[in-house]
């Protein structure tokens, strides 16, 4: 359904009224009015969000102090420092025993395979959880200990972040399609003292022994004296033995529905079941260690500024860094969000494709909904796995009304045309989200056209993992759309558009985004490195904590993210340091210098395209194409793999020796307009390397 309004303002799109009337937020001049109040009243906005929730004491000093600017000290967030509560009390046994959703589904689990699922209530899931909080205690971790989680998308991730943070040890929870060197270097970073972790998985057709990726971390972690002492391991893959065991001592993980053991064991069979590497010293099976663990659990009470967990996202000095984000801010804003952004309702069944290993997995799979007492969707499998229906069929299954996913994939099924989804109903649907990187508009109307059918408002949400939660979203029945923006700010959040000379651009701009002052969920440091914290966000533009992303406002204050402005890739969403990548690139022997700039891809958004110079004796072939892109791979992961490396004999730079991206940048592109080259030391290198460029991916 599409207003007559639209028709005069071609290019602005705004919700139908059904949406409209039962909206928390219903009109632009009540969102001005709230944003008004959490600006200029922060106490009195956030203090009546926080009302909502469980404190075991109340703060004791002023609700908000910061400090910005690091000419005037060190930098500094806290809100409702000296508050006691328990994130996980406040998801679960809030919900169960004040709000009496004991019964409500918490999660509907689907896996790789259609027709395997399961499902879990919110008494069930705090049930597993004071379960495994109980094995984390036995285990020896306590408060601020650090416990790193590297596992597939099954309900036991959940299960497995909510112990922790019952207990108030911190999680570091790793991307399972990370590699075996990413892993220990996060494990040593944060120190952690036990890693939980899957015996196997499949992605779509593809095996991942997780395991075995796992022992090598160890390994590698062993090698350089880490600390960490045991590794529990779920039965993912060989759960259906343990199911087909009958009565015995062990008890099964989590059931599936709708398929008998027999039919489950003659669906598996059809794949391999990887041999799994065992430590008998290291390695303990998550069912023994929960058999006979208690289901009962005190909450652990901590501290609003306490840590509640580390996630490591890319540097742009290719070491990644350890974002730490603290209890109470992060709760109330992931709840605050959840809610107003998405207009969720108690009905409403929510569907968030994000893999829990990155920050879109923690605030809006976990943290925001359970917050709100929400049912969600947790999905294992790949959106064209086995067809290219996959996900219409799950929102058909299960009646999704609130649908995030993030442009890759809405570009990805595009590709596929309008039948495919046109196959399936869709008609539960209400309010769709996009997530991770700016959206293109022709995927954005296609988004709204044919998926929404032009009644289902987008939220486009801008935000990082350093800033928890939305910082930049419409609100989808108060905020008028256009396709492409991220809009207006959330509430309390306050961006500014700087030039080069840190100056505050006022009207229609482009220029730095910023933001003037804190909100709950902004990250509070670095892990262990403040100092990195500080020069990171804050130093280019003292007062100002910077985003590291460029964009513009228009004439009608809407704000459209143009992309990153330092030495960053954003690759299907995920942000990639070029230092990393050019590092694994390096690493190997043939290799003397590398450098990687972004080029567009039609479904990724951005891919890596690679410029190598080789050592003396080393010829560019096909056969060390495959050995880098290898290397890059066991580096970093797979979703660092590059689409394209060029032969570069030798790269433009500066008579200083700098590296001249910029320039690298316009030859990936093919595009010869490279405006001012004077300060190129060798200009024959440009024309050498526009004539070899890759016109192909690799």
């Amino acid at each position: 359904m599409v207003l007559p309004e639209e028709e005069r303002a071609p290019g602005v799109y705004r919700a139908p009224p059904e949406l409209v009337r039962e909206a928390h937020v219903p009109s632009l001049e009540k969102y001005r009015e709230l944003y008004r109040r959490s600006v200029e009243e922060p106490q009195e906005f956030w203090g009546d969000i926080a009302k909502e929730f469980y404190w075991r004491s109340q703060y004791t000093g002023p609700f908000l102090q910061y400090n910005f600017d690091v000419t005037k000290g060190k930098i500094s967030i806290e809100w409702m420092k000296g508050a006691t509560t328990n994130i996980c009390y406040n998801l679960l046994d809030r919900n169960v025993y004040e709000n009496k959703l004991g019964d409500k589904i918490a999660f509907y689990w689907e896996g790789n395979e259609p027709g395997d699922n399961m499902k879990i209530t919110y008494s069930e899931l705090l049930c597993k959880v004071c379960q495994f909080a109980n094995v984390l205690q036995e285990q020896g971790v306590k408060k601020g200990d650090r416990v790193s989680i590297y596992m597939p998308m099954i309900i036991e991730l959940v299960i497995a972040m909510l112990a922790c943070a019952r207990i108030g040890a911190l999680h570091s929870i790793v991307f399972a399609g990370f590699s075996a060197e990413s892993l220990c270097e996060r494990i040593l970073d944060s120190h952690c003292s036990l890693l939980i972790t899957a015996d196997a998985f499949y992605r779509g057709d593809k095996l991942i022994n997780l395991k075995q990726i796992a022992d090598e971390a160890l390994q590698k972690c062993k090698d350089k004296d880490a600390p960490l002492r045991r590794c529990i391991v779920v039965k993912h893959l060989g759960r259906e033995e343990l199911l087909s065991d009958g009565p015995s001592s062990k008890s099964p993980p989590l059931k599936r529905l709708c398929q008998s053991v027999q039919e489950k064991k003659a669906e598996s069979s059809k794949k391999v079941h990887p041999k799994i590497p065992w430590d008998s010293e290291v390695d303990v099976w998550w069912h023994d260690v929960m058999k006979n663990a208690s289901k009962e659990c005190e909450p652990v009470w901590c501290d609003a500024e306490d840590e509640l967990f580390i996630l490591y996202t890319s540097g742009s000095t290719g070491k990644p860094k350890g974002v730490v984000h603290t209890i109470g801010g992060y709760m109330i804003f992931t709840a605050a969000t959840f809610k107003y952004v998405f207009d969720y309702h108690p009905e409403d069944i929510y569907w968030c494709t994000a893999d829990i290993g990155w920050i879109t997995g923690h605030s809006y799979l976990t943290y925001g909904p359970l917050a709100n007492g929400a049912t969600s969707v947790l999905f294992e499998g790949l959106p064209i796995y086995p067809d290219v229906g996959r996900m219409w069929s799950i929102i058909d299954k299960y009646k999704v009304t609130k649908f995030y996913t993030a442009p890759t994939a809405i570009r990805l099924l595009m590709k596929y045309g309008d039948e495919p989804v046109r196959k399936y109903s869709r008609k539960s649907l209400k309010v769709l989200g996009t997530v991770g990187e700016p959206i293109n508009p022709e995927a954005w109307l296609w988004y709204y056209r044919v998926v929404g059918e032009k009644r289902c408002p987008i939220v486009d949400t801008f935000w990082q993992t350093e800033t928890g939660g939305h910082v930049l979203t419409p609100l989808p029945a108060a905020i008028p759309m256009k396709p492409g923006s991220a809009t207006f700010p959330f509430f309390g959040v306050v961006p500014a558009v700087l030039d080069e000379a840190g100056e505050e651009l006022e009207g229609e701009a482009e220029g730095y985004l910023v933001f003037k002052q804190p909100w709950p969920g902004i990250m509070r440091t670095v892990y262990k490195n403040h100092q990195r914290f500080e020069s990171t966000y804050f130093k280019k533009f003292p007062g100002y904590y910077v985003t590291g992303d460029g964009c513009k406002r228009d004439k009608d204050g809407y704000y459209w993210i143009t992309g990153r402005i330092d030495d960053m890739l954003n690759v299907s969403g995920h942000l990639l340091s070029t230092a990393e990548v050019e590092s694994a690139l390096v690493g190997h022997s043939a290799v003397a210098e590398a450098a990687v700039v972004s080029h567009p891809h039609p479904v990724k958004g951005e891919c890596l395209y690679c410029f190598v110079t080789l050592r003396d004796g080393h010829e560019f072939t096909k056969n060390l194409t495959e050995e880098l892109k290898k290397q890059v791979r066991e580096k970093i992961g797979p979703i660092a793999t590059p689409d394209y490396i060029q032969h570069a004999p030798g790269l433009p730079k500066t008579r200083s020796g700098k590296i001249m991206r910029r320039v690298l940048r316009k030859i990936a592109k093919n595009d010869r307009e490279l405006g001012d080259t004077s300060t190129v030391a060798d200009p024959a290198v440009i024309n050498h390397l526009f004539s070899n460029r890759c016109e192909t991916v690799l």
